[in-house]
């Protein structure tokens, strides 16, 4: 069961980041200054809430655009907030990964996908590479711009967050909806499904955003530690993470989203979070303190 803090920063980021409740009445989209702006998590630049753009939303315009000026500000965006928390974003902040979260709280079976899910992990990966940066880079229109590949065919947030709230409240929008969007709200479908039994499945196997941040967990300045002298490798973290990640053994796994329930779990209290490096470098001044 997730923390009373985690999960009050889960909703207060969730509502932080879709702000905009007049879009909600009015079937309208925020187009303020504000939308120049990325928010960390995945949440559609569609949703008629929206004040932010999603980072993934803004990296395929930047491979698919014919000026790449936008791009040292985004992928300096994701490389800062990558450094600093890597997927703490993903256990605290992101929307969408809230949303599964629910839906997993749904009295169904749940599904442990043991090996299985350590093979398809390494499909976000190749959801990032082909339809965040080769596709948006290379299928052009006669403008020679390329078109937003993930958020078209894949993006389930977009079709839960923008397409079903806008369609519900414009009726042009609902008369023009054809094949794509029934494909997308199918697979959306699929992925609330896929939830209820199965922990975040969109975060572990085919996330984009997760794969960037995945790739920071190991450097990130926020990170886990374990105390070799306390840790007696009983095995309680690893099952108690609904992610499956041997804690004790990598604590900073790519996987780990930095939920902490490891932590809560552990007997001998042999596991810990923060920002160490800051922390470290604060003990060190104190020492040498006279």
């Amino acid at each position: 069961m997730a923390s009373w803090k985690r999960r009050l920063t889960q909703i207060a980021a969730a509502l932080t980041s879709n702000a905009y409740f007049k879009g909600f009445m009015e079937g309208d989209i925020y187009r303020g200054s504000l939308k120049n702006v990325c928010v960390p998590g995945l949440n559609c630049y569609s949703c008629p809430g929206a004040i932010g753009s999603c980072p993934i939303g803004s990296l395929q315009a930047v491979a698919g655009s014919l000026s790449f000026g936008f791009s040292f500000y985004i992928v300096g965006f994701l490389t800062l907030v990558g450094i600093i928390m890597g997927r703490l974003v993903c256990g605290w902040l992101c929307p969408f990964g809230f949303i599964q979260e629910l839906l997993h709280k749904i009295p169904l079976p749940k599904v442990s996908m043991g090996r299985v899910g350590g093979w398809l992990k390494y499909l976000k990966y190749a959801v990032l590479i082909v339809f965040v940066l080769i596709l948006p880079a290379l299928v052009v229109n006669e403008a020679g711009l390329g078109e937003p590949a993930f958020c078209k065919y894949i993006c389930p947030a977009g079709t839960l967050e923008g397409g079903v709230p806008l369609l519900l409240l414009n009726e042009s929008l609902r008369e023009a909806a054809g094949y794509l969007f029934a494909w997308k709200l199918s697979l959306a479908l699929f992925v609330v499904v896929a939830s209820m039994i199965i922990f975040r499945p969109f975060c572990r196997f085919l996330c984009p955003l997760g794969a960037v941040y995945a790739l920071f967990n190991r450097v990130s300045i926020y990170r886990l530690e374990v105390d070799e002298d306390k840790c007696v490798q009983c095995g309680t973290c690893q099952k108690t993470c609904q992610l499956e990640v041997k804690v004790y053994e990598k604590p900073n796994d790519p996987e780990c989203i930095r939920c902490g329930e490891c932590i809560k779990a552990c007997p001998n209290r042999a596991i810990s979070s923060g920002f160490f490096a800051i922390k470290n470098e604060a003990s060190n001044d104190m020492a040498d303190q006279p």
